[in-house]
């Protein structure tokens, strides 16, 4: 007989599908260029925003969440490929590919911070290094870009062939946050509550203003120009 729980929390759930959302837009406002650069660079921000949110709901979130409980050891993996895994949450080949796609996310967002076009878009860090540096980072930035796209069709293939073929639906638990399993042992999630929310909001947001440019000094005031005495 099959018992419900309580598998992914509300904050894991919504940080999922606004990076889903984001990078999505990402995607779309960058093959557009022009003046929807400057919606790339906000949506950039975004999601950095939201990937800081999710590392640190990794460590003060409720119990599947945690990186803690679900990166794997070298021996939950060989068991996991001999088909000999059993558990919820993320399975190991998922918390691998959950932790690449989140370290690549947050790198992305970085480097666009740090990037200039050479025509309109300057990132908001872009001071804080050499023009020389900007450039080799904006085309890093531009290279990696198929990475993101490999990650996240290796992410979505997974996904449908554990719903569609191991029978094990992955999505509706990251919708209703409530999966069915087969152990009544097995608890619900536990943990993540206000104290930790608020900390993992205000940690994003420092980040996020950091990124924005936040700690750089001022630019320098332009002298007013002066009336000459003739």
């Amino acid at each position: 007989m099959k018992h419900p729980i309580l598998l992914w929390d509300l904050p894991t759930r919504l940080a999922h599908w606004l990076l889903v959302v984001l990078v999505a837009g990402a995607i779309v406002s960058v093959k557009i260029g022009g003046n929807a650069m400057e919606w790339h660079g906000r949506i950039g921000l975004a999601i950095f925003g939201v990937v800081v949110f999710r590392i640190v709901w990794g460590i003060v979130g409720s119990t599947y969440a945690r990186f803690a409980q679900f990166l794997p050891t070298p021996g939950e993996f060989r068991a996991y490929l001999r088909g000999h895994w059993r558990g919820v949450g993320h399975n190991p080949l998922g918390a691998l590919s959950t932790v690449a796609l989140l370290s690549l996310m947050a790198g992305q967002a970085l480097a666009g911070a740090f990037s200039n076009d050479d025509i309109a878009f300057y990132g908001p860090l872009y001071h804080a290094v050499s023009s020389e540096l900007s450039t080799w980072i904006a085309g890093l930035h531009r290279q990696t870009e198929w990475l993101v796209y490999g990650l996240v069709a290796l992410h979505i293939g997974a996904v449908m062939w554990h719903t569609h073929v191991k029978k094990d639906n992955l999505i509706r638990p990251m919708i209703t946050g409530v999966k069915a399993v087969d152990d009544p042992a097995i608890p619900p999630a536990r943990g993540g509550g206000p104290v930790a929310l608020i900390v993992a909001l205000a940690i994003a947001g420092f980040s996020v203003w950091a990124v924005s440019g936040g700690l750089l000094p001022p630019p320098a005031a332009v002298p007013a120009a002066t009336t000459p005495a003739w």
